[in-house]
């Protein structure tokens, strides 16, 4: 069933039967620590085997699961417990990342020891390194002493078919993450046919998805979707470029990988690494094997599909660009390999039942040609079910009235004339695609604010980025005289960490600018459009006669 390559590149292979005996003995496990269905249970977890086990485990005794991307920081994990009611934490003592031996334990304590969290009653570890972490008397065991002497045999729950399976945590445009609440039923059939579907499904094939296990690609296309198929897949723990940025290549030739998925950002900065280093490039291996490519997470500009198609399909692999998202649970729009004509950029067509339309802001259809607002006008099987906790947002943010409650995915998108093939162009709301990982510029707004003794406000926008795809610009008032030079570099600095500590490495700003204030409207509004021009370097030509202090916009000119 799974083909696990660690960071450090020992391979370990686990059978359907063998994953099975695991999964029902950490479900005993679960059982015997009073852990029942219904109860929600946290996962932070390294990307490995046991992450798998732990998520099947909580599926097979109807526990809903809330896994948090093991890049997230204390404060995500405590957010995320305490919004979830989680009675349980499973964790690993530490993740290996890229060589490195990173602490997720120290984190997850860290995160209940700031309140909240009082439903946490055990905390499970699984030791993936030797180096000891603390243990708490009483809530805390080791996955073996969790497993010790429970039986390999655990009948399912049955549930019912609209039973939470998980709860998946995703940035909104206001702050607050939103609990994106699947079915067990719905979620698991969609997640069967776009395997079969989308990827061509064959017994003979060797699937991998290079997502963790902390998004919703890593529950369809890891988790869920290629055990429910009967795929062998490959798991990998791993980073793209460790040792070096061969790496991807090397382990498609080494386990004769057939259906590759991966993210743009991916591919942008092996493109790179490949053009500065000829060793990396993937010429030197054979990739003979794959018959399929994917990809996801956010549009694939046209080079670097071409790019994908030629040096690593070998111009014969059809690739399925793939558009979905947490809420929809699996694929919506997307070629067919074999059967849909192919054009780089573009998303093609809805999957069969899929009633995706382009509209105006009225909720009226636009003709093909002109870009308007994507929205799905049917329900279909995958489909998130609530915001966990939070009906009324759930009503507000994914059907709005004045769209006819069509269901809005928050993006825009194009369909040309001539086929009808969709292009998704981005977000309509605040939300930015950084590596095809949402982020709210709310959320990260508010973590800047939150660092009282030095930022006095903070605006965040997206500006275009040739790896990442979209990068984090921040516009910053200190409550302190505007710093020029080093002292501006030591505080951005500074303001970087401190984003990394609240959310997230991945929340880190990569532009950071200075001003004694922000550009807003007479009425007080911060003019985000001026903002975007600045982020992206152009000339602003919009009207800037409502601006209360147009001289800042020289000052916000400065990047750190």
């Amino acid at each position: 069933a799974i083909i696990f390559e660690a960071d450090g590149g020992e391979v370990t292979k686990v059978t359907f039967k063998e994953l099975l005996a695991r999964v029902s003995q950490f479900a005993n496990g679960l059982k015997a620590h009073g852990i029942k269905k219904g109860d929600r249970v946290l996962i932070y977890m390294p990307m490995t085997v046991e992450g798998v086990i732990a998520m099947q485990a909580c599926a097979r005794i109807g526990a809903t699961h809330s896994v948090v991307f093991g890049g997230f920081s204390a404060k995500a994990v405590q957010e995320r417990i305490a919004d979830a009611g989680a009675v349980a934490v499973i964790t690993a003592n530490y993740q290996m990342r890229g060589g490195k031996e990173l602490p997720l334990k120290a984190i997850v304590d860290e995160g209940i020891a700031m309140g909240g969290c009082e439903s946490v009653k055990n905390v499970f570890v699984y030791e993936r390194s030797k180096t000891a972490c603390n243990m708490v008397a009483g809530r805390d065991k080791t996955f073996s002493q969790l497993e010790a002497g429970q039986s390999t045999e655990c009948a399912p729950e049955i549930v019912n078919a609209e039973h939470p399976l998980f709860i998946l945590y995703t940035s909104g445009s206001t702050g607050k993450p939103k609990g994106v609440q699947h079915s067990t039923g719905g979620y698991l059939l969609w997640a069967k046919m776009t395997m079969d579907w989308t990827f061509d499904l064959k017994d003979s094939d060797v699937f991998w998805c290079t997502a963790d296990i902390g998004w919703i690609t890593g529950h369809t296309y890891v988790a869920y979707g290629p055990l429910a198929a009967g795929a062998t897949q490959i798991i990998f723990e791993g980073v793209p470029t460790y040792p070096d940025a061969g790496r991807f290549w090397q382990m498609i030739e080494r386990h004769k990988c057939t259906i590759f998925y991966t993210a743009p950002t991916a591919i942008r900065s092996l493109i790179k690494a490949s053009e500065t280093n000829e060793k990396v490039h993937p010429k030197n291996w054979d990739l003979t094997s794959l018959r399929i490519m994917g990809s996801v997470g956010e549009p694939i500009n046209p080079e670097a599909w071409m790019w994908y198609y030629k040096h690593v399909g070998g111009e014969r692999c059809p690739i399925v660009d793939t558009f979905w998202q947490t809420e929809t649970g699996g694929h919506m729009i997307t070629p067919l390999p074999g059967a849909t004509p192919l054009v780089p950029g573009s998303c093609t067509l809805p999957l069969p039942g899929i009633m995706a339309a382009i509209v105006d802001e009225a909720g009226n259809d636009v003709p093909n040609g002109s870009g308007g607002i994507l929205v799905v006008k049917k329900p279909w099987p995958s489909m998130i079910r609530t915001i966990w906790g939070d009906p009324e947002r759930f009503k507000k943010s994914y059907f709005p009235e004045e769209l006819k409650g069509y269901y809005l995915a928050g993006d825009g998108a194009v369909r040309d004339a001539e086929r009808g093939y969709f292009r998704i162009t981005g977000r309509i709301d605040d939300v930015l695609n950084v590596s095809g990982h949402r982020m709210g510029t709310m959320e990260i707004e508010s973590a800047l604010v939150a660092k009282t003794d030095l930022v006095a406000e903070a605006a965040v926008v997206g500006r275009p980025d040739e790896t990442t795809g979209e990068a984090i610009c921040a516009f910053v008032v200190l409550k302190r005289p505007l710093p020029q030079g080093d002292e501006a570099k030591q505080i951005a600095k500074e303001l970087r960490d401190w984003v990394a500590k609240e959310i997230g490495p991945i929340a880190k700003p990569k532009d950071i600018r200075f001003g004694e204030n922000l550009p807003k409207t007479r009425s007080g509004k911060i003019m985000r459009r001026l903002l975007r021009s600045l982020a992206k370097g152009e000339q602003i030509t919009q009207d800037t006669s409502t601006l209360e202090n147009p001289a800042i916009l020289t000052q916000l000119d400065q990047t750190y």
